[in-house]
């Protein structure tokens, strides 16, 4: 009978670790410009949360960089890496994940990436809300079955993501508005070459609170904009993966 107990509590002990995991629902994200922590809507959003916990747990979050930046909108990262030079690196991705659009792209809330015409799409890329983009123009609680928010940041934390949106943006080959540091338009110019130091680095993001109930304060505001799910498919919209032709529009507007 000790071979069962055994293999019982392994599978047990086992469970317990991948409970406490899902249960994570603060992470700090430290970057080359400071650190912030995000609190996860983990009980609201699982499924959302739990793929973004897999990428945290693997590290594989690591050493990428802010790719996109757009001001008064969005910051983008969890997609690339800067290995000397350009083009950027994509990170190893999780297959897709299924929509979750419950919350609202509010202000400092963090929300998936996807592909256009696939709300089911979003694999490790995330944005964080600079304004009210919600009823906006573009309407994210709308547009490509709405983009599922899963997270929030602090106000006194939206200072170092405000100093990451602040930074100037420059277009390159494939990439556009890519936020450099000590990096500017003379520099563009001439073509000099990017280093490390210029980019915006996300050194790490790692669990820091795996309470359970530690975004009960924070009253995230639901998505009321999005009908009722009719069905599974994509949907005429605007993509924000590589955020093409919306930031192009958002651009012009500005």
């Amino acid at each position: 009978m000790s071979k069962p107990t055994f293999v019982s509590s392994v599978v047990a002990a086992s469970m317990l670790l991948v409970s406490q995991q899902a249960l994570a629902t603060i992470v700090q994200v430290k970057t080359s410009l400071g650190d912030f922590e995000v609190n996860l809507f983990d009980e609201t959003t699982p499924v959302t949360v739990q793929n973004f916990l897999s990428y945290v747990n693997s590290g594989r979050y690591n050493e990428t960089v802010i790719h996109r930046s757009v001001p008064g909108f969005i910051i983008q990262g969890g997609g690339f890496r800067f290995i000397e030079q350009l083009p950027l690196t994509p990170i190893q991705t999780n297959a897709a994940i299924v929509n979750e659009p419950k919350l609202s792209n509010v202000r400092a809330t963090i929300a998936m990436a996807k592909l256009p015409g696939n709300p089911n799409s979003a694999t490790s890329q995330w944005f964080i809300n600079l304004a009210d983009n919600s009823a906006g123009s573009p309407k994210l609680d709308i547009v490509e079955g709405a983009y599922a928010v899963f997270g929030q940041i602090s106000a006194a934390d939206m200072e170092v993501v405000m100093a990451i949106a602040n930074l100037p943006t420059y277009n390159f080959n494939g990439i556009q508005g890519l936020p450099l540091i000590n990096y500017t338009a003379n520099d563009r110019a001439n073509n000099v070459p990017l280093n490390d130091t210029n980019m915006v680095t996300v050194e790490s993001i790692t669990v820091v609170d795996a309470r359970p109930n530690t975004a009960a304060g924070l009253n995230p505001v639901p998505n009321t904009l999005l009908p009722e799910p009719e069905s599974s498919g994509g949907s005429s919209g605007l993509a924000l993966l590589l955020l093409g032709p919306l930031l192009w529009w958002r651009r012009r507007q500005q």
